[in-house]
């Protein structure tokens, strides 16, 4: 069970999230999960982040206008350069019926210095 009580991310998505089937744009949720997982990743580095992978987003149930998204992480594992963070998505419903899963997946992101180069998770920027 997800600890609702602390999101790295929580969002309304508006009409103009829309695709024309009328659901949420899966880019949409994409970007927010990107952004949530950047946001994890940072709390193990002072330096900046950048997504390299994403691994295995399943949509597993539409996203409406007007649903509240929420977006919660925790690190998995962390390395030299990189850092391995799992962000679980859902939606609550507009019309207050409950909460569904929309996605979940693990990202990594490498921590880079003012050149754009991998550094260390540790070094000083």
């Amino acid at each position: 069970m997800l600890d609702r009580s602390n999101p790295a991310l929580r969002v309304v998505l508006l009409p103009r999230d829309t695709n024309a089937h009328g659901t949420i744009f899966g880019g949409v949720i994409l970007s927010h999960l990107d952004i949530a997982g950047a946001i994890e990743a940072r709390k193990n580095t002072r330096h900046r982040v950048v997504t390299v992978a994403m691994h295995e987003v399943e949509f597993l149930a539409p996203v409406f206008v007007g649903d509240v998204v929420s977006f919660y992480s925790r690190t998995e594992r962390t390395g030299r350069t990189s850092v391995t963070v799992k962000v679980e998505v859902e939606a609550e419903r507009a019309d207050r019926s409950g909460y569904v899963k929309v996605t979940e997946a693990e990202i990594v992101y490498v921590a880079i210095g003012k050149e754009g180069n991998p550094v260390p998770l540790e070094s000083e920027p």
